[in-house]
């Protein structure tokens, strides 16, 4: 699952580039049975398997080191927003869990994750493609990745608002023209017309963005979130 999108496009450019360290680790590998078992029915019944706390302990503690954050990817996490992804593409070590299943025993959620995200209110059949969109975000946040790094602080959810209209040329096409003050070559006219164009295009199509504190600023690093007592 995990070879086209990490063989493409900007990840596998910063893989090329060794701005990016990627590493896949099959949790099968840790198994303690010939079948290479890593579920089990849950205790208490009900539908389903639960992933087994064994292999996944020893899965993340084969690469586990003292600057890592390991991250549980599950629809019982919290959001992954864009302010996030900047948070995470601060630290020097990422662990990314891919649940399946029903999920996962919950000693792995008490003693083992620091954080749990979610890439949305829906379920999947496995944590691979919500892990896939974590580390392809946080990617072209790393340094040196991205040729104009200035266009990362221009982005949707980077400001707190959602980014403003983009024009190419031609600067006429079928009779829709580009608005003038774009092709006027006065660069404070045109910030002020895109930030406006911000601001109205947020309030139109996301004005839940507008409530929050914009711009957020991030700070601090991931916490243990539901740490048992």
């Amino acid at each position: 699952m995990f070879a086209g999108p990490f063989d493409e496009s900007i990840v596998k450019r910063a893989r090329d580039t060794r701005a990016l360290d990627l590493r896949l680790v099959d949790i099968r590998d840790f198994a303690t049975d010939r079948h290479r078992t890593v579920d089990d029915a849950p205790y208490g019944g009900g539908p389903g398997m639960v992933m087994k706390p064994g292999p996944l302990f020893a899965a993340v503690e084969s690469v586990v080191g003292a600057d890592s954050a390991v991250i549980l990817l599950t629809p019982q996490g919290r959001a992954f927003q864009q302010q996030l992804a900047m948070q995470l593409s601060q630290l020097s070590h990422l662990v990314l869990i891919c649940g399946h299943y029903e999920g996962v025993d919950e000693r792995v959620r008490e003693h083992l994750v620091h954080d749990e995200i979610s890439i949305g209110d829906y379920v999947l059949t496995g944590g691979e493609l919500p892990a896939m969109v974590v580390i392809d975000a946080v990617t072209r946040l790393l340094p040196g990745v991205l040729g104009a790094p200035a266009s990362v602080q221009e982005e949707s959810h980077t400001s707190g608002l959602l980014e403003y209209p983009q024009y190419a040329r031609p600067a006429e096409f079928r009779g829709w023209r580009v608005p003038d003050i774009l092709l006027s070559g006065n660069h404070a006219e045109i910030a002020r017309w895109r930030q406006e164009r911000s601001i109205e295009r947020t309030r139109l199509r996301r004005p839940d963005m507008l409530s929050e504190s914009t711009p957020s600023q991030v700070t601090g690093g991931i916490e243990r979130v539901d740490q048992a007592e």
